[in-house]
């Protein structure tokens, strides 16, 4: 797994912050993703109109932590207008680049983020702007080293292998664009083929 991410995002992986639940938070946010399965759930304290704390739980891959971990960060001490501004970019920025596949997951992050601010918001009777989504293509995108990462856990994996060797998880590869798949995938994520 080292080799596909920056040392940010391992660093967050290995170490994630403000990782928990908060006891009468004044927002919370859960976003979740059904094609990975990824799910974060986020809680934020507001005192004077500035997070004065944030903890969050998250069930997915190494990525979804590293994310989660780092917009917590990104957003204690920032005022509830500003902390709405983060973006999946910003957060990407910050941990040095995530590769395409896992850039979901600093749009999850930064949704539950979101929606526990709007969460507060209205709870105080306060008004919640629109939000406009972000594009994939505004934040930066760091390139696996290998072009197989395990559907699991993301390490680099062999193609021709069937097994994963740091998860020892078993795989089967699409038949289309040779891509590393869950072995109960009916259909390819990455180019839509039926299996």
């Amino acid at each position: 797994m080292a080799m596909m991410y920056s040392k940010e995002v391992m660093e967050h992986f290995s170490n994630p912050r403000n990782v928990g639940e908060m006891e009468n938070p004044d927002g919370v946010g859960e976003v979740g993703n059904p094609v990975c399965g990824d799910m974060m759930t986020f809680h934020v304290k507001v005192v004077d109109d500035k997070i004065s704390d944030v903890k969050f739980k998250t069930f997915g891959c190494g990525a979804a932590i590293a994310v989660s971990s780092m917009v917590s960060e990104m957003a204690i001490g920032q005022t509830v207008d500003d902390a709405l501004t983060i973006t999946n970019a910003d957060v990407a920025k910050k941990l040095g680049g995530l590769p395409k596949n896992k850039m979901h997951c600093s749009n999850l992050g930064a949704d539950a983020l979101h929606l526990a601010i709007e969460d507060y918001l209205k709870r105080q009777g306060r008004p919640v702007q629109p939000r406009t989504e972000p594009s994939h293509e505004e934040a930066e995108v760091q390139e696996p080293v290998s072009g197989c990462a395990c559907p699991y856990c993301d390490s680099p994996v062999d193609p021709d292998g069937t097994t994963c060797q740091p998860c020892g998880k078993s795989f089967k590869v699409c038949p289309e664009c040779q891509k590393p798949l869950q072995e109960d995938a009916d259909h390819c994520p990455s180019c839509n083929a039926a299996l």
